[in-house]
């Protein structure tokens, strides 16, 4: 690291002295993570004309003043750095360079791209968001932290060009990760909201998430593995009521936040039964999630559970009025992140008749439903959608590799035996 900066500086040196003409006693180091200029020839500062001493300073001519320059040290920016030392030295050997004054910000701190008029921007567009699409939560976890990198982005040197400070903000997450995609939209959402326009050539930046994604699909439970989570659950210190709450994710697919004001009530159906009635079990859920489009999730369900289940759902409806759900659990503002948790006790018990896959989580049981629908009852893409709460374009990202698979093992197979 060292090497690499003193190749830099090196090289940064001997361009700056081919601009003076090798004209001597102007050097550049790097002191306290900053990119400095130092020379003899730098004019006296106001505070030194203030103290009476400037004649004295002036006839000496020996007194190496230094300056920090706002252009960050390194590689990466010695470009920005040449041209910022070669105008302080036009100015200088012009007589028109002045120090900057220290009661105003440094010309980083000020303008359109400054972190101050980006923080401004960030508290106005956090208002506009706050309690009308999204709560106070979904802010802090998912929007906050991608603004305020922004920011820190803008405050190591002066940004004459949007495309310049985004695209140096977007390098700081791994090209095709879920983490640009989310400050890239993020990012691009201030702008909108600021009215400012959004470099076309930054969408290239944003990816497409396959660097994230598992080239397998998502992780779901299979039912073997739904049966051995039961039966840790049982063997564990978890209550009657916290099994309530994972087979409440299982029949229905739903995700952990919606156990908030989950109710359920048997419903009578025709037909099914040689009497013509049969009773069916349904979740209502209350609970909306707020994201750009407005508020989705609030839906009705029917219960899908797995294929070696009985049709009463191991008699969930009865076990819900006996113990309920958790309180404590319901009560959390992420009930997900103490499910994960409880899943992780789990995974370290010993097996009862089988093993669980370590990269298991809660939200695995959501995926096993979703595929449920798909290949086992052969419902459309939009038909699952609308149970799992979700647009038919979310659904198809998430599923469709694995809803196709089978399909298409089945028509090669037709194709080869009928051939």
């Amino acid at each position: 690291m060292a090497g690499d900066r003193q190749g830099w500086l090196a090289d940064l040196s001997r361009q700056f002295k081919r601009h003076r003409q090798g004209r001597p006693g102007w050097h550049l180091r790097v002191k306290r993570d900053r990119l400095r200029l130092l020379s003899d020839e730098l004019p006296p500062r106001s505070d030194e004309v203030q103290a009476g001493q400037a004649g004295q300073i002036q006839s000496a001519g020996q007194i190496q003043r230094e300056l920090g320059l706002s252009t960050p040290p390194g590689p990466a920016t010695s470009t920005a750095a040449l041209a910022e030392v070669c105008a302080v030295f036009d100015a200088v050997m012009a007589g028109t360079w002045r120090w900057p004054d220290p009661l105003l910000p440094a010309a980083h701190e000020t303008g359109r791209l400054a972190p101050a008029t980006l923080a401004q921007l960030r508290s106005r567009f956090s208002a506009q968001l706050i309690g009308e699409r999204i709560t106070s939560r979904t802010w802090d976890r998912t929007y906050q932290p991608y603004l305020i990198k922004l920011e820190q982005i803008a405050a190591q040197q002066i940004w004459l060009d949007d495309a310049q400070l985004l695209s140096a903000a977007l390098r700081q997450w791994p090209p095709n990760s879920r983490a640009r995609q989310m400050a890239h939209d993020r990012m691009r959402a201030l702008w909108k909201a600021s009215q400012w326009f959004w470099p076309d050539e930054l969408a290239a930046m944003r990816g497409n998430g396959k660097a994230a994604a598992d080239p397998a699909g998502v992780m779901a439970f299979q039912d073997q593995e739904i049966e051995e989570l039961r039966e840790r659950i049982s063997r564990s210190r978890l209550t009657a009521s916290d099994l309530v709450a994972w087979d409440c994710l299982i029949v229905f697919g739903l995700r952990p936040a919606e156990l908030k004001g989950l109710q359920l009530h048997q419903v009578s159906l025709t037909g099914g039964n040689p009497g013509g009635v049969s009773q069916s079990l349904v979740a209502v859920v209350a609970h909306e999630k707020q994201n750009g489009q407005g508020k989705v999730g609030a839906r009705s369900i029917p219960a899908i559970p797995p294929a070696t289940w009985h049709s009463d759902c191991n008699a969930l409806f009865e076990r819900w009025n006996e113990h309920g759900l958790p309180s404590r659990l319901v009560a959390l503002p992420s009930p997900g992140e103490a499910m994960a948790h409880q899943l992780g006790r789990l995974h370290n018990q010993k097996a009862a008749q089988g093993q669980l896959r370590a990269d298991l989580t809660p939200y695995g049981l959501r995926h096993a439903f979703a595929l449920r629908l798909g290949i086992d009852l052969g419902l459309s893409v939009r038909e699952s959608a609308e149970l799992m709460g979700h647009s038919p374009a979310v659904h198809l990202a998430a599923y469709g590799r694995q809803l196709d698979k089978p399909r298409l093992l089945e028509k090669v197979t037709n194709m080869l035996w009928n051939s």
